[in-house]
């Protein structure tokens, strides 16, 4: 049971690896200041494991700090990094940017509530604060927007045609790379917390381990949420570009110094759809992707939820009813949407014959 816990974390650390790559170099690579996808895979690489050995304050807060000490065993650990792990592998799947903090912390709250032990005012905090920090990197992104786009108009030699492209290049790159050092502060905490909350591992050794597996999965599997992030958004300016990944990895980076899990790829992607608005004005909120993204992050939490408790009543409580009455419910919202989607389908068909009445 060790071996396994052990190695669905490090897979899930390699998928932590994946999801963090277009949340720090995506910028970079949308706007062409490293053209090629394996190098911007590198680099975070290189970064997201440097700043993984800095994330222990997170990994306490994952490891001890959400449900109440003694409850977490070894087989718990495993549902919960197998639920966080489905879900997030997935959206990778997908090419969604998807928060490894909010389907870990999901994960953990299933389990808190199978076993009464949650601790809620810590809980509070979490959450709160994964409101608040992506709010706060759309309203930075949106004020730097309308500075960028300002400064751009007047002074061309700050776009990409002008004498200053080669520094502000360099600039996005190095935002970039924050960005990654702050991804592997505060995400590595996602995969090996659970370790560190049954006494696995030590906090030193679980961010080394767990920063190699996370600096992997970003070399061999980032390349389709970066490609996501970096170009099916909106495309940016080295100065926009720059403007994102320093504000997400500002706010990252502070989190984790008071050991918040906070999700990284939300607070990158809501700066980018903020810089976004202010070029091309609400019409980005009419994308497809960004509301495809906006809804996986109201899903994804739920279902690894969902997915954890349903897993401990099953192998751990044998609770049966209370998982049957778990799947109707499942079954008959998933009906029930399914049922909204289709009937929506036929009215935009009809609205198209009609021509538009």
């Amino acid at each position: 049971m060790v071996a396994v816990a052990f190695i669905i974390a490090l897979f899930f650390a390699m998928n932590i690896g994946a999801s963090g790559t277009a949340a720090s170099m995506g910028p970079a690579y949308g706007s062409g200041a490293i053209p090629k996808k394996r190098t911007a895979m590198i680099l975070v690489s290189i970064f997201a494991l440097l700043g993984a050995l800095s994330g222990g304050e997170v990994v306490r807060t994952i490891g001890n700090g959400i449900i109440a000490p003694g409850v977490l065993d070894v087989e718990i650990v495993i549902i919960i990094l197998a639920a966080a792990c489905l879900t997030l592998f997935f959206a990778n799947v997908l090419g969604i940017p998807l928060s490894t903090s909010e389907v870990v912390v999901g994960a953990i709250v299933g389990a808190g509530i199978a076993y009464q032990a949650l601790l809620f005012e810590q809980l509070v905090i979490i959450i709160a604060f994964w409101l608040i920090t992506p709010i706060t990197a759309f309203l930075l992104g949106l004020v730097l927007g309308k500075w960028i786009r300002y400064a751009e108009n007047r002074w061309k030699e700050l776009t990409e045609l002008g004498k200053w492209k080669k520094p502000l290049a360099f600039l996005l790159i190095a935002a970039g790379c924050i960005e990654a050092y702050a991804a592997g502060m505060n995400n590595v905490a996602n995969a090996v917390g659970p370790l560190v909350g049954v006494e696995l591992l030590d906090v030193t050794m679980a961010v080394l381990i767990g920063g190699l597996f996370v600096s992997l999965g970003a070399v061999l599997l980032g390349g389709r949420v970066l490609e996501t992030n970096g170009k099916k958004i909106t495309r940016l300016s080295l100065l926009q570009g720059s403007a994102v990944s320093l504000t997400g990895g500002s706010l990252v980076i502070t989190a984790s110094i008071f050991g918040l899990p906070v999700p990284l790829t939300q607070i990158t992607t809501s700066a980018i759809v903020g810089v976004g608005t202010a070029d091309k004005g609400f019409q980005m909120w009419q994308q497809s992707i960004v509301k495809q993204i906006m809804k996986v992050w109201v899903v994804s939490p739920v279902i690894s939820l969902v997915l954890s408790y349903g897993l401990i009543l099953l192998f751990k409580t044998t609770d049966y009813y209370t998982l049957f009455v778990i799947l109707s419910v499942f079954i008959a919202t998933a009906g029930v949407y399914s049922l909204y989607l289709s009937t929506r389908a036929e009215r935009r068909s009809t609205y198209d014959e009609g021509g538009g009445i």
